[in-house]
């Protein structure tokens, strides 16, 4: 987890990470999901992460549309507790009109705010 935090980390700060590993065995299944502090730094981390190799493994780096987080556990602490609760990441205001009178204003969709890492 710490390595994947480490190299994700260039692009924002990582809030949350759930690294999927066999119930029966604990080792990593090979793929993770990430949260990132804000969309911005999903979006470059989808950009730039998807197709590269580290370590000699191509990753696979995409956002998730269905996103269930793992069921709850009593050895979850306060902050991944609360994330799980409201979700991940910072949530954007909803468009209304008094926006639009802004010259720069663009219509740009909002993608998810979780990432799937395929290492």
């Amino acid at each position: 987890e710490g390595d994947v935090i480490c190299v994700f980390s260039q692009y924002g700060e990582v809030v949350n990470i759930n690294l999927v590993r066999d119930k029966k065995t604990g080792k990593s299944k090979g793929f993770c999901f990430l949260c990132y502090e804000d969309q911005r730094s999903t979006i470059l981390a989808v950009d730039n992460f998807n197709g590269i190799k580290i370590k000699g493994r191509t990753i696979r780096v995409d956002h998730v549309a269905n996103y269930r987080p793992p069921k709850e556990s009593d050895d979850l602490d306060d902050v991944t507790k609360a994330l799980h609760a409201k979700g991940c990441g910072v949530k954007t205001p909803p468009h209304t009109s008094s926006d639009s009178s802004s010259e720069d204003d663009d219509d740009v969709p909002v993608k998810r705010q979780k990432g799937e890492v395929c290492s």
